[in-house]
């Protein structure tokens, strides 16, 4: 007999107090699934927080490179989901695109010895390790800037990968040139060149979307992620990661309407009134929603049971070098 949300909770909180068990669940998954979360947050600061945590076993509700993530700085834990779901951008590129990304440089003649190769959180440990062994770090969405700045001090081309509308809107903030691999411009000419990897998601936001709100609420405010277009972030009034935008409209009057261009299920959380989505369409990540209470449940069964479910595992050599490109950016 199929169990109802509410009795899958009350089972779920058992396993939770019987167990060696925290349950870490990202802003994005769905209200049901969020609520369970031992520790809730963004993808780089899950991981951190995971780090001290004592638990035999993380149960990591997200995408792939964020249960990577955590594996990488936490070896010896045992990382598990309760939905092996992949994020879209991070599986738009592995080793072997990242090596034509190199040659494709290469080939408008800059050595790699002129190269200095930034990958955004969003990829796998693979891609992580490979830019490591090029004297690279990860950023993510809310250090970016911080990064690249650090990073441009060597006189080097940044390679950016896998967001195209990250590298170009961080280009942009700093009055730097961009491009990106495979739009007919000449990467020598560029400060960063951009691999073209896109977040779907924030590609369905629009600059009519925002002209319809300026219409017909005048004075909202425009608050999107990084990950949007820049066409899109020239056009808002804030740009942000996950946590940020929860700080700024957490600082907004009540009475201050403002509409969101981020996934739904946490646009939908900021706050009850005044927050719109900044969408004709529901901006819904859908490997994000894979993950269910019914999974939840699963997996803990299944660890009850001593044959846990979709465990994390990472080899040794590319966890060595992920974990260098993650604590590079850490250590700035």
């Amino acid at each position: 007999m199929k169990l109802t949300n509410e009795e899958l909770r009350e089972k779920i909180n058992e396993y939770k107090k019987k167990l060696s068990v925290t349950v870490v669940a990202h802003f994005y998954q769905r209200d049901e699934v969020f609520e369970m979360g031992d520790i809730t947050g963004d993808s780089l600061e899950l991981a951190i927080k995971t780090k001290e945590d004592k638990s035999d076993y993380v149960v990591f509700c997200g995408v792939g490179f964020m249960g990577q993530s955590v594996k990488v700085l936490s070896p010896n834990k045992r990382v598990v989901m309760p939905k092996a779901a992949c994020c879209a951008m991070a599986t738009m590129i592995d080793g072997m695109q990242f090596d034509a990304s190199v040659k494709t440089l290469n080939e408008a003649g800059i050595p790699n010895e002129n190269i200095l190769p930034i990958t955004y959180i969003n990829s796998n440990a693979e891609v992580k390790a490979k830019v490591a062994q090029m004297g690279g770090m990860v950023c993510t969405s809310s250090n970016a800037k911080k990064i690249i700045t650090k990073a441009l001090e060597e006189g080097k081309k940044i390679l950016f990968v896998p967001d195209r509308c990250l590298g170009q809107n961080i280009a942009n903030q700093m009055g730097l040139k961009s491009c990106v691999i495979g739009d007919g411009s000449n990467p020598a000419e560029s400060d960063i060149i951009c691999f073209n990897g896109f977040c779907s998601v924030h590609q369905l936001f629009s600059v009519d979307d925002i002209n319809f709100y300026r219409k017909k609420y005048p004075g909202i405010l425009i608050v999107v992620h990084p990950e949007c277009d820049p066409a899109i972030c020239d056009a808002a009034d804030f740009v942000g990661s996950t946590s940020q935008i929860i700080k700024y409209i957490k600082e907004l009057p009540e009475e201050q309407k403002v509409a969101v261009g981020t996934e739904f299920n946490l646009v939908n959380r900021l706050r009850p009134k005044n927050t719109y989505v900044l969408s004709s369409t529901k901006p819904e990540c859908p490997t994000m929603n894979e993950t269910t209470l019914q999974d939840l449940y699963d997996i803990l069964k299944s660890i009850d049971e001593g044959a846990p479910l979709n465990e994390i595992h990472v080899d040794e050599e590319t966890q060595k070098w992920a974990k260098i490109a993650l604590e590079r950016m850490l250590a700035l």
